[in-house]
């Protein structure tokens, strides 16, 4: 059976290399001796977000009934979707956090859904979350098991300062009421979360760095008061806004040492969705533009390491291209390579999370937004949660800078999983793997060479029809997409005789797990 499955690996590699492509050589070095880096045990994050349908960027319409208030938890891809990550922690905010209240006894009057107002910021009325509405979302988190984070209006109480910011103190009132709720009704909450991109020169307003800590402890207050003696305290996030040096540094030294158990920041580093598909999916393919790209998971960890602080590293919303994506780009198969590039390089800054905007709704969803089929990055979203273990590892590439190379310990299975990103256009790349540290058999040449008869796992990733804007990513040539039942396709390697180099076609993506490379660090 084993030879049989080697021969039906060696048969598709061998159909999708007689396609033509131009061959290259690369290798990719595998120092095996130690972590570099570490991320959670649920380092794959998603969004699910409050806009309603009238919610539209340059005369699209892109989120339909995606948000928290209108969304059908009762659709089953969408449950299977969430439990296929058993868990999948699931950040609830965005832009309109900040204007949302909460329904309970503290808060008289009519529970108002938002409304479409041009006076007003982000272009919407405030808004309510009913009790009853968020009964049936934790009923929903509970069945999906889903670990949830809370993005809290941080605007409660404010007062307009000159210059477009925000003043006073947070008012706490709603925001402990609805907390205390929560916690009584048994909910399980992972962490709470204070604002919504409020940092620095912010978006849409902002409050200063010196206020902004006075809160974050106010928060930190009320979770320890209403959680006292409760064995699962939630974590306390701040402040999810896009770094700043300078703003994010006073706030890490003034929160230290355990105000705060996670920093979070915010990521759309693509441009607008406006901008041409081309121009968007140029950048997404420079490995230049790329690489420049890691300066903020450098920085942030930088300022945690010199404050001392015990606080980690989230990114708490990363859509690439901001106001909701752009169709055929951000919610097709191209944009994994994006995505996959950035959860390789977050990881090896100690990035503990990475929140992708979103689950559901605009057009750089996981889910289609109509159908709650799933896009290519929900397939690259659970293979790197199912393969990727914590441990980081040092990984160079070396031939073409068209080649992109992340290794992991492999994640609840021996060995390590490579993870290879092919932008080229017309060429295969065969990567030979040499290792540092690596004890599994011999070297040849400084390649490292596996145990006689060994096989490796790999997963290819690959577009239909070859075109990188389709919506349906190919899983070694097979076509993934949810059941007729709502069921998430199975995801099964291809095993290929360990002695020969890995082939990565043109514009492709690669997992490789490598069971007999073992390595001290994933001892």
């Amino acid at each position: 059976m084993a030879g049989l499955r080697l021969l039906v690996g060696a048969l598709w590699l061998l159909a999708v290399l007689r396609e033509g492509a131009a061959a290259e050589a690369g290798a990719v070095a595998v120092d095996g001796r130690r972590a570099i880096a570490a991320t959670g045990e649920d380092f794959v994050c998603a969004t699910l977000d409050w806009w309603p349908p009238d919610k539209c960027d340059y005369g699209t319409c892109s989120w339909g009934n995606a948000s928290l208030l209108n969304l059908d938890l009762s659709n089953k891809i969408l449950l299977n979707a969430i439990k296929a990550f058993s868990p999948l922690v699931l950040r609830l905010g965005g832009s309109l956090q900040d204007k949302v209240v909460y329904g309970t006894a503290d808060r008289p009057g009519p529970c108002a859904p938002f409304n479409k107002s041009k006076s007003e910021m982000f272009g919407f009325t405030q808004g309510c979350l009913p009790m009853p509405r968020w009964d049936d979302l934790n009923a929903f988190f509970e069945k999906s098991g889903a670990k949830i984070v809370f993005g809290l209006n941080a605007l409660n109480g404010r007062v307009p300062l000159q210059g477009g910011a925000m003043g006073g103190n947070w008012d706490t009132t709603n925001a402990a009421s609805f907390i205390r709720y929560t916690a009584g009704k048994g909910y399980k909450i992972y962490g709470w979360e204070l604002g919504n991109e409020l940092s620095g020169t912010g978006v849409g307003t902002k409050v200063g760095v010196a206020q902004y800590v006075k809160d974050a402890i106010a928060l930190k207050t009320t979770v320890d008061t209403i959680y006292r003696g409760s064995p699962e305290k939630p974590l306390v996030l701040a402040p999810g806004g896009f770094f700043d040096p300078r703003w994010y540094g006073e706030f890490i030294a003034k929160t230290k040492p355990g105000m705060l158990n996670v920093v979070t920041h915010h990521i759309y580093n693509l441009g607008a969705g406006v901008d041409r598909d081309t121009q968007l999916m140029d950048r997404i393919l420079n490995p230049k533009t790329l690489d420049g790209m890691a300066g903020p998971f450098r920085d942030l960890q930088g300022l945690l390491k010199a404050a001392g602080t015990s606080a980690v590293a989230w990114v708490g919303e990363s859509g690439g291209a901001y106001n909701s994506g752009h169709h055929l780009v951000t919610d097709a198969f191209v944009f994994s390579f994006w995505f996959l590039d950035q959860l390789g390089m977050s990881a090896k800054f100690d990035t503990k999370s990475y929140c992708r905007q979103s689950f559901i709704g605009g057009n750089y969803g996981l889910l289609n937004t109509t159908t709650f089929q799933p896009n290519p990055d929900y397939y690259s979203a659970l293979l790197w949660h199912r393969l990727m273990g914590t441990k980081v590892l040092e990984a160079k590439f070396t031939g073409t800078n068209m080649v992109r190379a992340y290794a992991h310990c492999a994640k609840h299975a021996p060995g390590i999983t490579l993870l290879l990103i092919n932008l080229h256009v017309n060429a295969t790349n065969h990567v030979s793997v040499a290792g540092r540290g690596a004890h599994a058999g011999r070297k040849h040449g400084g390649r490292f060479a596996q145990p006689p008869g060994a096989a490796r796992e790999e997963y290819h990733l690959t577009p239909e029809g070859g075109n990188i804007q389709s919506q349906v990513m190919l899983l070694n040539g097979r076509a993934l997409a949810a059941g007729a039942d709502g069921s998430i396709p199975g995801m099964e390697p291809v095993k290929v005789d360990a002695a020969r180099p890995i082939a990565v076609a043109p514009r492709s993506i690669v997992f490789v797990h490598m069971p007999d490379y073992h390595a001290p660090a994933c001892a």
